[in-house]
């Protein structure tokens, strides 16, 4: 059955923003408890550049299997869809956790979830296409 999900490009990139989620989110959490940040959207724009980064080199190698490509022709429409995608995000937790006072911890599993379609299509579409 894991074999199985890994041969599918949409199983092996439900895997990756998986993993690249974890790590957004741990950043998140460090900023937010333990380095004290006052502002969601903030510490959540900071901590997504750790997310994306993952994001990429997993999308490259693992997901879209695109690395024989030169990675500077990658790189540039990536940086442009994440960085939209990661201003998405920072908005929503924005609006969510600093206008509404709602815990941060829900917004960002509703800003994950807007960002996870919209960056699907945008990595088949715009960065990785064939």
């Amino acid at each position: 059955m894991v074999r199985k999900i890994f041969e599918f490009e949409v199983g092996r990139y439900i895997v990756n923003g998986l993993f690249a989620t974890i790590i957004h989110y741990s950043v998140l959490t460090i900023n937010m408890d333990f380095i004290g940040f006052r502002s969601a959207g903030l510490a959540n724009f900071i901590a997504a550049f750790f997310g994306i980064f993952a994001s990429y080199m997993g999308n490259r190698h693992f997901v879209f299997k695109a690395f024989s490509k030169p990675i500077l022709k990658q790189s540039i429409p990536f940086i442009v869809l994440y960085s939209l995608l990661a201003l998405v995000h920072g908005i929503v937790l924005y609006v969510w956790t600093d206008l509404y006072n709602f815990d941060y911890r829900i917004g960002f599993i509703i800003a994950s979830v807007v960002q996870f379609f919209l960056s699907f299509f945008g990595n088949k579409v715009f960065v990785f296409k064939s």
